[in-house]
This record gives C-alpha cells, sequence and structure tokens, in this order.
C-alpha cells in the first residue's frame, strides 16, 4: 500500500468524525473527490429528476472526470485536513 493510499484511507475515516458536520456543497466535494479517487470517472445512469439527492451527487462526481485517481486522494486529504483545523 502506497504512502499516498495510506494517507487517503486516513482522511476517510477522519471525515466521518468531524468536529462540525460540513455545508451541503463541502459535503458533495467530500463524496465527489471520494468517489473519484477510489473507483475512478463516474458511470452508471444519471438518477431521475425525482431524485434531488442522487442527482446532485452525480453531477458532483461527472465533474470530476478525468481527474487522476492520485489527485483526486491528494484533494481530498487537503480538505479533510483543512475541515479538521476549522
Amino acid at each position: 500500500m502506497s504512502d499516498l493510499q495510506r494517507q487517503f484511507e486516513t482522511a476517510a475515516a477522519a471525515a466521518k468524525s468531524l468536529a462540525a458536520k460540513p455545508d451541503n456543497d463541502t459535503l458533495l466535494q467530500l463524496y465527489a473527490l471520494y468517489k473519484q479517487a477510489s473507483m475512478g470517472d463516474v458511470s452508471g445512469k444519471r438518477p431521475g429528476f425525482a431524485d434531488f439527492v442522487g442527482r446532485a451527487k452525480y453531477d458532483a462526481w461527472a465533474e470530476l472526470r478525468g481527474t487522476p485517481q492520485t489527485t483526486a486522494m491528494q484533494r481530498y486529504i487537503e480538505l479533510v485536513d483543512k475541515l479538521q483545523r476549522a
């Protein structure tokens, strides 16, 4: 396991126990970065118009299409670190 992967997993665990719950935009950013880092580009069909949350998550992840997984990991780690210091 690489050092970056270890840091990413540590950040993912830390994100679950932040002192304050982030706002919705930040939560979407965390979700999208996590999915891009762990699974790569978005796949599957975009959820229907009645599924507002699913659609927002899909769209946030789709915005990262083409971002290398290592870059997404690094950005996720940096965002969690920033949230921990806030």
